[in-house]
């Protein structure tokens, strides 16, 4: 190794001093399938940190059409969508999504990163603006780092300093507001009503990742622009696989023009092999359950409403933003979050902390996060180990900022 090379792993200082003091929360190996509680080194821990929000990564019906399309299609497509990874299955899932989601059309990448990575680095160029929301996705940020536009970011959720932005952009470029629908972090929602305003006024055009949105809120699930009755407003909407989709890839919905120059443009998309038969059958049959089975989205919000009620009674600081089931769990000190993880799943439960780049140093904090299939008496539970945690480590339930 080079000693440039080397001088780079310097990084790895801040890991390692977690790792010698007993608190790395990351890569942690799960031995059981994705569900409310699951094993991890031979002990049961219940589950509050997945994205899978509908719980359905062990439905019948999903597991089922993931066996039938290996059976029919084999493991893999051996190739990109541009040339011999498009099956049948492709273009029917794509069909469904366009029509989910209220566009003409939709494309499917291999990933949600990728979906992102292929939009924005295609759609815009060297003279053109992408306008960011300070907490956007990295997804995003990266997309906009690969479009060699000018990229501007606005602080989040603020309409003025957005407006701002706009004014000082000349109207002869495209400019793209790319914006997280529902903030994977803090658990709000995008103001996209006062971002369409915005957008009408100044001649811009609006992309929404929906990662977070899709299957939680909207009609029967269709996310953000669909929450709003904005879905016409709304130019480029993308979306994932691996939240409520119970699945992994992503697509791209919008015009049938967008999506047509993104099928010969989007080079994350030309140059990686498709998503395997078997996780395109599983959203398929994720869609049918979700816009059939609309009691799956309901239980979600009934266990959001009653945990985030716990949360408060009990005196934790959940911020004033959150209105999904991602509930942010405020610590603000970056050691204390991954001593109460570690504290957290040798009790049996298991959080995610989110300390920076993720959120300001000021705002780190355990990420709790719902599912449809959550009992009320796993949500108590959770509830309790918590204050049981933050009483152990000496962690004030309320933080002062």
């Amino acid at each position: 190794m080079s000693k440039m090379l080397r001088a780079k792993m310097a990084a790895l200082a801040r890991v390692n001093s977690i790792k010698e003091k007993g608190i790395y929360p990351y890569f942690r190996p799960i031995s059981s399938s994705q569900d409310t509680e699951v094993d991890i080194d031979g002990k049961k821990v219940l589950m509050f940190g997945s994205n899978s929000y509908l719980g359905l990564t062990n439905h019948p019906r999903v597991k089922e059409a993931a066996i039938r399309a290996v059976e029919k299609y084999g493991t893999g497509c051996a190739g990109s969508r541009f040339l011999n990874g498009t099956l049948d299955l492709h273009i029917e899932l794509e069909q469904r999504l366009a029509e989910f989601v209220g566009k003409e059309a939709a494309l499917v990448f291999s990933t949600g990163f990728q979906s992102n990575l292929g939009a924005l680095s295609s759609l815009t160029g060297r003279n053109d603006y992408i306008i960011l929301d300070e907490l956007d996705h990295a997804s995003l940020i990266d997309g906009s780092r690969l479009s060699f536009s000018k990229v501007v970011k606005y602080r989040h959720n603020n309409m003025e300093d957005l407006e701002a932005k706009l004014q000082a952009m000349p109207q002869s470029s495209v400019r793209l507001i790319a914006i997280d629908g529902v903030f994977s972090m803090e658990g709000d929602i995008a103001r996209l009503p006062e971002i369409v305003a915005l957008a009408d006024a100044y001649g811009a055009n609006i992309m929404v990742d929906d990662a977070h949105g899709l299957g939680v809120i909207g009609v029967n699930g269709a996310g953000t622009a669909s929450h709003f009755g904005l879905t016409d407003k709304v130019d480029v909407i993308m979306g994932t696989f691996s939240k409520s989709f119970a699945s992994l890839g992503g697509f791209i919905a919008g015009d049938k023009e967008i999506i047509e120059y993104l099928k010969h443009y989007a080079r994350p998309l030309v140059f990686s092999a498709s998503m395997t038969p078997a996780a395109v059958a599983s959203v398929i049959a994720t869609l049918d359950i979700m816009q059939t089975e609309p009691e799956h989205i309901q239980r979600l919000w009934d266990n959001t409403n009653y945990a985030r009620t716990l949360l408060k009674e009990a005196g934790f600081d959940t911020g004033s933003v959150s209105e999904t089931p991602i509930i942010p769990i405020y610590i603000r000190s970056e050691d204390n979050v991954f001593r109460v993880t570690r504290m957290l799943q040798e009790e049996g439960l298991f959080v995610n902390p989110v300390v920076p780049p993720a959120v300001q140093p000021d705002a780190t904090l355990i990420r709790f996060s719902l599912m449809a299939t959550h009992t009320f008496s796993q949500i108590e539970t959770a509830v309790d180990k918590l204050t049981e945690a933050f009483t152990r480590a000496g962690v004030p339930l309320k933080q002062k900022i």
